[in-house]
Order: structure tokens, then C-alpha cells, then sequence
């Protein structure tokens, strides 16, 4: 494959902690389309890309000049036309991540020009409450959602309920904060599943999402009760936490929503 199919560079990469990093991509000589918050896109290196050190052994090793390619949410804002954001995982075994892992500012990278993707805000009504539930990288269609909608006159309040193992495996987290302190209509709650193994003791909640939905803090948290009339629940991440979400919301009356059918629940299936 020529040099020209690598059609965008690194602007920015940023390791958040340990196999977690963000990651800006800028399009070289073309314009990105006008998306919508909460959609994905494509990204590509050539086998032949060098690898992150520590990775497991490729075995077979791909073909030099086939480009492996991936889809990944896009976590920077709709009107932002200059580049795209991603928050990505580092997966050892995995064929492409090592190779963005390894990545410099300046490297080149295919990008696809197509954007797509149902999981936006198309189907909430004006004024109903959103819940927005991650684990780790499930973050990043949120934060487009935040940073292109979170001012938005006709929506209720949103939450932002985020698990991770770690405190240093909450990206965006100082972002996040700041958007809490700024909009009185936005609540952040970090939940961690491995408490002690915290370095510093971690004073916020703990355990799985899908307890902390059923358990006694969250309407105090929320500052609201969800209820299906008024709440719509987005979930991205791992799917075990969405089908132990999917059974909690199905027993409070929540059903999942889809291209010609009302509902409450959106969930992310690329994952």
C-alpha cells in the first residue's frame, strides 16, 4: 500500500495511565464531515507499523502492507472540525492497538472519512433527564455528547456514571469535574471497582454499576429518581456491565429503544 493511504497525522497523544491513552487525528489534506456526537469512525495501521514494547507476540504476523483497521468512538465534539479525539485501550494480544500505542506526534494514520453510528441523542425528548453509563474506554461518546450538547437550553439533567478498576484509570476525570463545577445540570460519579488496591484511599463509590443503579446512594447522587416517563440510559462499555444493566433497567419498567421503536435504553454494540 503507498504512503498517500495514510491520509491523516498525530496532532496529540496522551497516556492517561498504564494502556490507557487519548488520542487527536488530524486529516491531511482533506475536511472531516459534519457527524453527529456519540458516532464512530475508522482507524488504520499497516502491519508493517511498529509495535509497543511489552506486547505479546504476533503469531502469524499480519501481512506488512495490509492496513489493520478498527472502529473506535469518537470522543471530541461535533462542531470541532479541525481534528477527531479517541480514548483507547492498549489490548497486548490485540493486532492494531499495540501498533497506535506506538505512535508519535507527527506519525501518519489512516483515518476513514466516513462517520457513522445510531448511538446519539436523536431520540431523547427536549427535557428528559440522561444517564450516561461507562466502563473505561465506553467513556468517549459521552464526552462528544458533553462537549457538544452539555449547554443545550431543552435538556433535563445529565449524569455520567463511570467505572473503572482504578482512580488512575478514570480518564477525563479532571474534564469532567470541571463541567460539574460549571453546569449546575451535570453530575459526575466515578465508581471503582478495586478500592484496595488504591495507593491513596479512595473516598467516592465503589463496586459495579449495575449495584450502585440498584442500591440506596444514586437518587440522593442523581438528584433525581429515573424513572422511564422522564430518564433515557445510555450504556457503553463492557458488555457484561450492559446485560447486568439491561436486566436491572428491564425490572424498572426501561425498555431498549432502536431505529423505528420507542424506548428508553440505548446501548453501543460495536464494543
Amino acid at each position: 500500500m503507498a504512503d498517500f493511504d495514510y491520509n491523516a497525522v498525530v496532532a496529540q497523544k496522551v497516556e492517561v495511565a498504564p494502556g490507557l491513552m487519548i488520542l487527536r487525528v488530524v486529516p491531511k489534506g482533506w475536511s472531516l464531515p459534519i457527524f453527529k456526537a456519540g458516532q464512530y469512525t475508522v482507524v488504520g495501521l499497516r502491519g508493517d507499523a511498529p509495535r509497543a514494547a511489552g506486547c505479546d507476540a504476533e503469531d502469524p504476523a499480519p501481512e506488512p502492507e495490509k492496513v489493520i483497521r478498527r472502529a473506535y468512538s469518537i470522543a471530541s465534539s461535533s462542531v470541532e472540525q479541525s481534528y477527531l479525539e479517541f480514548y483507547i485501550a492498549l489490548v497486548k494480544s490485540g493486532s492494531l492497538t499495540p501498533r497506535l500505542f506506538a505512535l508519535k506526534v507527527g506519525d501518519p494514520v489512516f483515518l476513514s472519512p466516513r462517520i457513522v453510528g445510531m448511538f446519539t441523542l436523536d431520540r431523547v425528548p427536549p427535557g428528559h433527564h440522561l444517564v450516561l453509563v461507562a466502563t473505561g474506554t465506553g467513556l468517549a461518546p459521552y464526552m462528544s455528547m458533553l462537549r457538544t450538547h452539555l449547554a443545550d437550553p431543552d435538556r433535563g439533567r445529565t449524569v455520567v456514571l463511570h467505572g473503572a478498576r482504578h482512580s488512575w484509570d478514570l480518564g477525563y476525570r479532571a474534564e469532567l469535574e470541571t463541567m460539574q463545577r460549571l453546569s449546575p445540570r451535570f453530575t459526575y460519579l466515578p465508581v471503582v471497582s478495586e478500592p484496595r488496591e488504591e495507593i491513596v484511599p479512595w473516598s467516592g463509590f465503589t463496586g459495579f454499576l449495575h449495584d450502585f443503579w440498584k442500591g440506596g446512594p444514586r437518587d440522593l447522587s442523581f438528584g433525581f429518581t429515573p424513572s422511564p416517563q422522564d430518564t433515557h440510559v445510555f450504556l457503553c462499555g463492557n458488555p457484561l456491565m450492559v446485560e447486568a444493566m439491561m436486566a436491572a433497567l428491564g425490572e424498572q419498567g426501561f425498555s431498549e429503544g432502536g431505529p423505528g421503536k420507542a424506548g428508553q435504553v440505548h446501548r453501543e454494540k460495536y464494543w
